[in-house]
């Protein structure tokens, strides 16, 4: 069966150096040292796990001051073994301003990236702030797709005030305004948004043009009614991703399948909907 992985991170040195001080935290969160590998050994683990991999760029100077794991690193690194990495996701820094824009022009017009992807509590804005219009109208002109985080997340888990960082920032409503202010926009809703994961199902089942990829919950702690949800009136929304490196590959499987879910509907979520909706 084809595994489209809508979500992964390039593991190599640039990305791990671009989290600056989230580092400490995120080992902490996954509890095991978060460090990088050479590009070859993650190539590697993608081909050994049999997914199609779609890279995330990041980007967070304006917050933490850290170079940008930037979109022409991502895309060069795709463009290197492009039958396992098929795509990347560009990153903006939205307080960039005119910079931001003219970044997200070039990503889509010069490097062919598949759309944007935005960590919106680590960056400290919420996709519904009407300072980011200007940015969102340019990548609604774009027609390209937007994945945005939503839920909590491990960068500054458990650090004094969370390292400044607000989780509210990542609340499915914003979501929900953002896909009611630009109906022609894809939106893909990233991670299963808890605490928040009835509002999330909630949005993406009103507003047509919101979707939804899995990554970085182990599946066997995905919340029952989710379970319910992704067997009946969600099967044509969600899709697969890892968040890789966080969670290893052979236990996203494995409780993958231990979920009990007919091979039509895993064929949805590995491949058929990411296909259908972003022409993957």
């Amino acid at each position: 069966m084809r595994i489209i992985d809508l979500h992964c991170y390039p593991n190599t040195e640039p990305w791990i150096r671009c989290q600056g001080p989230y580092v400490e935290a995120l080992a902490k969160y996954w509890k095991r040292n978060w460090t990088w590998k050479q590009e070859d050994e993650v190539v590697e683990e993608f081909t050994a796990a049999g997914v199609e991999a779609v890279l995330v760029a990041l980007d967070l100077e304006t917050t933490i001051g850290t170079p940008p794991c930037s979109n022409e690193y991502v895309k060069a690194m795709q463009s290197r073994h492009p039958e396992r990495i098929i795509q990347a996701w560009a990153a903006v820094d939205p307080f960039k301003g005119e910079v931001a824009i003219e970044q997200a022009r070039k990503a889509i017009n010069e490097l062919h990236m598949l759309g944007f992807h935005f960590h919106p509590i680590m960056g400290h804005f919420a996709v519904n702030d009407s300072r980011l219009r200007p940015l969102f109208e340019t990548i609604n002109e774009l027609r390209v797709p937007v994945m945005i985080d939503v839920g909590t997340t491990g960068m500054g888990a458990g650090m004094p005030g969370g390292m400044g960082a607000r989780i509210r920032h990542a609340h499915p409503s914003a979501i929900d305004e953002l896909a009611a202010d630009f109906p022609d926009l894809t939106i893909i809703a990233a991670h299963p948004g808890w605490p928040w994961v009835d509002e999330m199902t909630a949005v993406a089942l009103h507003k047509g043009n919101v979707f939804w990829e899995l990554s970085g919950w182990a599946p066997k702690y995905l919340p029952e009614q989710l379970k319910i949800d992704i067997r009946g009136r969600l099967q044509d929304k969600v899709m697969f991703g890892s968040d890789y490196p966080s969670i290893p590959y052979p236990r996203l499987f494995k409780e993958w399948r231990e979920l009990g879910y007919a091979d039509e509907l895993m064929e949805k979520i590995f491949h058929g909907n990411a296909e259908r909706i972003l022409g993957l």
